[in-house]
This record gives C-alpha cells, structure tokens and sequence, in this order.
C-alpha cells in the first residue's frame, strides 16, 4: 500500500530526496510520533529503500560496510 507518490513514479533525484527526508526525519517519529505515523513511516520508507536497490541493484557496496571489514577494523583496534 503506497501512501503518497509511488516511489516508481518518482524521478530519480525525486527519489534521492525523498529518501533522504525519511533519514532525517526517522529518530523524531520513532520518539515522538503516534503508532500509526511510525507504522507510515516505516511502511514509506521500505518503500523508497526497495526502489532504490531495484534501480540499483549493481550499487557500490563498501567493503569496510561489510563484515569482513568489520571483522578487520576490530583486529586493527586491538593491536594498536
């Protein structure tokens, strides 16, 4: 159930921004907003989040963002 314009719909700096929004309004809706507007939130931004990757499914990813990275920065950390 789409509320608002299908992210399809959307151009891509649309998107962009769109996505960008629901970032930053995400902690206040969590602390703040009623069940129903967390549930919207979180509904639109899964929305957004899906059309981005299936516009992007070949995006860069960075390794330090995966867990060998992860992995790697904790070895880092206990020898210095």
């Amino acid at each position: 159930m789409t509320m608002g314009i299908d992210p399809r719909d959307l151009s891509e700096d649309d998107l962009l921004r769109e996505l960008r929004h629901v970032h930053e309004t995400r902690t206040d809706t969590l602390r703040h907003g009623s069940e129903d507007a967390l549930a919207h939130h979180t509904t639109r931004s899964a929305e957004l989040e899906l059309e981005y990757l299936r516009r992007h499914p070949e995006r860069e990813v960075d390794p330090a963002r995966l867990r060998e990275g992860a992995r790697q920065r904790g070895q880092e950390a206990r020898t210095t």
